[in-house]
């Protein structure tokens, strides 16, 4: 089985979690539609990138280490290094 891959930038405290290998289209910034969850709802910033199958390719989670375990985020690779 596949493993997921997280990225996490200390200084912007944003993490995005990849559904895709990140080197096919799957990268931060090539989703063909992204849709922000209500910031209210979720008591922050998470976005869900589709690619052209509408299928989740990854989510970008801003405010990163009040939403996700401390266990991803020590895991993640580090894009602030």
């Amino acid at each position: 089985m596949a493993e997921l891959k997280a990225t996490y930038d200390r200084q912007a405290n944003a993490a995005y979690i990849y559904f895709e290998d990140p080197a096919q289209a799957g990268a931060p910034g090539s989703a063909v539609k992204t849709y922000e969850c209500d910031p209210i709802a979720v008591d922050g910033m998470i976005n869900l990138d589709f690619d052209e199958e509408g299928r989740v390719i990854g989510i970008e989670i801003l405010d990163a280490r009040s939403k996700l375990p401390p266990y991803v985020l020590g895991t993640a690779e580090r894009l602030d290094s």
